[in-house]
């Protein structure tokens, strides 16, 4: 089969498309015949930055980076018993870890796979996983019905799922982004808009009860001065806060924290119902070919993206 070696991290041009063996799955394990696979800012961080590829994947090489994945069961481990040659299923395998994704093949464990509604596709599948995931595992446990919801970024991955889990739950949910995007966060059900290039966000919230923070920085420090004492704010980009931010929180009994989310078959569940339901949706924003993987990268790359990127194989 064909899959994506990285060598060493750098660039898109250390993505090398190889012949390598076909996996063969372990008794707890499917063997996935990949039709699609989402690209995450974390995997394109991974692969340019030493420090962090040595973190994540130890000395490891070469490697095949990913975790994404929606395809068609090939073959089945001796100990599965749930799934059955044939079933599409989806899910985000082995994060964080080895999930080898940029493949033909994945041997994945069953127990982070779920199978794939009807109605939905491959390319919609792969994308409701890695960033559906943090938004379902950061939401659930931290906001109810009612609460005041701020959502960083309302118009990315983990933003645009986030969005529409926290109206789900029944909070009442603000989110920034462009003024180019201001009709779609609006349409995944945000109740209201902010732009985030001509408006200060800190004018004109107060209150809040939750804050998804995806940016870090400046903006993590700002959100800080609008949310409630005794609530939270998880941040995604980082698990470094400068001392500002972590003088403030202190002084009002703030929660900060940085999030990291773990494969899990049970949420994968609960996604799955939410896509039956219409109660999510992915917005797949551009596809590329398996040949072109490596500019799929270069798009996430860009900050630009509105929704998800997904490779189809």
């Amino acid at each position: 089969m064909q899959a994506y070696l990285l060598h060493k991290a750098g660039g898109i041009e250390n993505l090398i498309l190889s012949d390598v063996d076909k996996p063969k799955p372990k008794a707890n394990e499917l063997l996935i015949e990949v039709k699609a696979i989402s690209i995450n800012p974390v995997d394109v961080k991974i692969r340019e930055m030493p420090k962090l590829l040595d973190q994540v994947y130890g000395t490891d090489r070469p490697l095949i980076l990913g975790w994404d994945i929606a395809g068609v069961v090939t073959a089945i481990g001796d100990d599965v018993t749930n799934f059955k040659v044939g079933d599409k299923v989806f899910g985000l395998v082995n994060f964080p870890g080895h999930g080898n994704a940029y493949a033909e093949y994945v041997a994945a464990p069953a127990e982070h796979l779920v199978k794939i509604p009807n109605g939905t596709s491959f390319a919609e599948a792969a994308a409701t996983t890695l960033a559906a995931l943090t938004a379902l595992q950061v939401l659930s446990p931290r906001i109810k019905a009612g609460d005041k919801v701020l959502i960083h970024a309302g118009s990315g991955g983990v933003g645009h799922f986030a969005i529409q889990i926290a109206k789900d739950i029944g909070a009442y949910v603000i989110s920034t982004s462009s003024a180019d995007n201001k009709d779609f966060v609006l349409s995944l059900g945000a109740d209201e808009h902010i732009d985030y290039e001509t408006q200060d966000f800190e004018e004109l919230v107060s209150d809040l009860d939750f804050v998804l923070d995806a940016i870090g920085g400046d903006v993590l420090e700002k959100s800080l001065q609008v949310t409630k004492d005794g609530k939270s704010i998880i941040s995604l980009p980082t698990p470094q806060f400068s001392d500002k931010a972590k003088s403030y929180a202190k002084q009002h009994d703030i929660d900060i924290a940085f999030f990291n989310v773990t494969s899990n078959g049970d949420d994968m569940q609960t996604l799955k119902e939410m896509l039956e339901k219409g109660t999510i949706k992915p917005h797949v924003f551009k596809t590329f070919a398996f040949t072109d993987l490596a500019q799929a990268h270069l798009q996430v790359e860009t900050n630009r993206t509105v929704g998800k990127v997904v490779v189809e194989v």
